[in-house]
C-alpha cells in the first residue's frame, strides 16, 4: 500500500528539494542561487534518482566555481566520484550553449563596434583552457566578422604560429583585416617577448598584402590584454 511504512521509507527524500530549487530559480533567477545550487539544477536530468547536492558541492570545491566546472575537460570531470558520461554530457552542453550564445552576439556583426561582446566571446571560448590556443578573427572591409578559426593549439605556455599560414587563410576567406587572439592558461594576460615578436611578424606579412591587423588580444582568467591598448601595434 502507498501509505505503508516501507513505502514511506522508500520515498525519495530529495524530490521536494528539487521542486523548491526549481521554483526558486524560476521566481528569482540565477542570481538568487549559489554556484552549487545552479549546478544542482544542471545535474537533475543527468542523475534523476539521487540527491545531487553532495556531488555539486564536491565539483565546486574541486574546480572553484560554476564556470570552472562546466569548462573542465571530460577527463578531469570523470576523476570525481559520481561523474559519468551523462553528467559530462549535461555540463558540456551548458558550456556549448554559453559559447553559442556569446558567438551569436559577434558573428556577422561589426567587430570594432561590438568590442565588449567580442571580449566576452573570447573569454567564454578561451579563458579557462588548460593549454594555449591561437585563433584568428577574420574581418571584411566593413569590419564584419567573417569567421573565427582556431589555427593552432599548443602547450601550457606555447603555441607555434606561422605568419605565412595566417595570411594565406586570410586571402582564402577574402578578409581585409584580422584580430589575433590567444590565451594564457596561467591567467596572466601580459604579452611575452615571444608574443610580441610573433605579432610583429604577422603584422609585416599582412601589411605586404594590404591586410590590416587591428589588434592582438591575450585572454587570461578574468582579465585580458590588448596589443593596441598597450601601444604594441
Amino acid at each position: 500500500m502507498s501509505d505503508s511504512p516501507a513505502a514511506t521509507e522508500d520515498a525519495p527524500h530529495y524530490l521536494e528539494h528539487r521542486k523548491r530549487l526549481r521554483d526558486k530559480f524560476l521566481a528569482a533567477g540565477d542570481s538568487a542561487l549559489a554556484d552549487y545550487e545552479l549546478l544542482e539544477l544542471a545535474l537533475f536530468a543527468a542523475i534523476p534518482r539521487r540527491d545531487v547536492k553532495p556531488l555539486a558541492k564536491t565539483l565546486i570545491a574541486t574546480f572553484g566555481s560554476f564556470a570552472d566546472v562546466i569548462a573542465a575537460t571530460p577527463e578531469r570531470l570523470k576523476e570525481i566520484s559520481g561523474v559519468g558520461d551523462a553528467v559530462v554530457a549535461s555540463l558540456k552542453t551548458i558550456e556549448a550553449a554559453a559559447k553559442r550564445l556569446a558567438g551569436g552576439k559577434v558573428i556577422n556583426r561589426p567587430a570594432l563596434s561590438s568590442w565588449d561582446a567580442l571580449l566576452d566571446y573570447c573569454s567564454v571560448a578561451m579563458a579557462r583552457l588548460a593549454t594555449e590556443e591561437f585563433r584568428i578573427l577574420f574581418l571584411d572591409r566593413k569590419n564584419i566578422l567573417l569567421a573565427d578559426e582556431v589555427q593552432q593549439k599548443g602547450t601550457v605556455d606555447h603555441t607555434p604560429v606561422y605568419p605565412r599560414e595566417v595570411v594565406k587563410r586570410a586571402l582564402e576567406l577574402g578578409a581585409s583585416a584580422l584580430i589575433l587572439v590567444h590565451n594564457h592558461p596561467s591567467g596572466d594576460p601580459t604579452p611575452s617577448k615571444a608574443d610580441i615578436a610573433m605579432t610583429r611578424e604577422i603584422q609585416a606579412a599582412a601589411k605586404a598584402l594590404k591586410i590590416d591587423l587591428h589588434d592582438h588580444l591575450v585572454i587570461g582568467n578574468g582579465r585580458h590584454a590588448s596589443f593596441r591598448g598597450l601601444g604594441l601595434l
